[in-house]
């Protein structure tokens, strides 16, 4: 008779612990339903860190892409991409590779925004000695750096192309 509480108490441990564990997935489920009520908000932000044309046209089509996407599926998104060091000449008015297609997303997407490293801009105009010039519509943010952290600790799924 001994041997049978011993097996018996295992036993309603693992009915406790699965009971509990289906309460408690429950009960996520139902947060994550209230949390996520329609219009989704979808908020991704790219970095470009490097001047090749190549990121920063994955960036640019994976963009538009994005918000294309979701337009059609009667979903808000906002996109930023964030340039810093090498990349913030994406931006450059004077010499940007992708510079057509960045002035037709302002127009054309404007769930989609551009910032640019304050610092990286600072050094790059103490160096060439002159206000380096941005495309319209692109904001300086203090680091970029710091903008991609702060995105990502708010929420923002983060890509780099």
């Amino acid at each position: 008779m001994n041997w049978k509480r011993w097996l018996a108490i295992p036993a309603l441990l693992i009915v406790l612990f699965g009971i509990g564990g289906l309460v408690a997935s429950n009960v996520q489920t139902a947060v994550l339903e209230v949390s996520d009520n329609p219009p989704l908000h979808h908020r991704i932000v790219f970095q470009v860190n490097a001047d090749d044309q190549v990121p920063m046209k994955h960036a640019v089509s994976n963009s538009i892409n994005l918000v294309r996407h979701y337009r059609e599926l009667g979903e808000a998104a906002r996109v930023e991409i964030v340039a810093y060091g090498d990349g913030i000449s994406m931006f450059r008015a004077d010499a940007s590779p992708v510079r057509d297609i960045l002035e037709y997303m302002r127009v054309n997407f404007p769930e989609i925004a551009f910032s640019v490293c304050g610092n990286t801009k600072t050094i790059i105009e103490q160096r060439e000695g002159h206000i380096m010039p941005l495309i319209e519509g692109t904001r300086v943010v203090p680091f970029g750096i710091v903008r991609l952290v702060e995105l990502q600790e708010a929420g923002w799924s983060y890509i780099r192309p």
